[in-house]
């Protein structure tokens, strides 16, 4: 369950566990290649008047190219999410933890900050396969991590 009705909360602490496919609404316009489901496990809590923090994780796999030799790369996702703080109030808009909620809210769906800190943990520059990937032929376009290709080795200069 990761959207859970505020009056549930009045109760006590809520924990939230579900997943969220590739293909879920929440990760459109994300350049995102998950090699699965993005697994959600967390609690949500009351701290205050119209205010509520959830603790948890984020765990799954992306799908991506090496940036030598294009073959496939997987990398593992395991996100802790310290706090997250949902508020109606509108000077907590400026805190970058913080996720705006409607005045007369009657849910709150924790799938935004799943979108947010996937957002975040994305890799900055392109994987490689492995550290020793001996990329593409740039003559012909082996992967010489297959082995020594067929071309010719450059002569050299006289």
């Amino acid at each position: 369950m990761l959207r859970v009705d505020i009056r549930d909360l009045q109760r006590g602490p809520v924990k939230t566990v579900g997943e969220l496919q590739p293909d879920d609404p929440a990760f459109e316009g994300l350049d995102l290649h998950l090699a699965g489901p993005v697994y959600v496990t967390g609690q949500l809590q009351a701290t205050g008047p119209a205010e509520y923090l959830w603790r948890g994780s984020l765990r799954g796999a992306l799908q991506a190219e090496c940036r030598r030799c294009l073959g496939d790369v997987r990398t593992v996702l395991d996100i802790k999410v310290d706090a997250a703080i949902f508020s109606t109030d509108p000077d907590a808009a400026d805190d970058p933890d913080s996720y705006p909620l409607l005045e007369r809210a009657s849910h709150i769906d924790i799938r935004d900050v799943a979108r947010e800190e996937l957002a975040l943990a994305m890799p900055t520059r392109l994987l490689l396969c492995r550290e020793d990937c001996a990329g593409l032929c740039p003559t012909c376009g082996a992967d010489l991590n297959a082995g020594v290709c067929e071309c010719a080795a450059p002569a050299e200069p006289v």
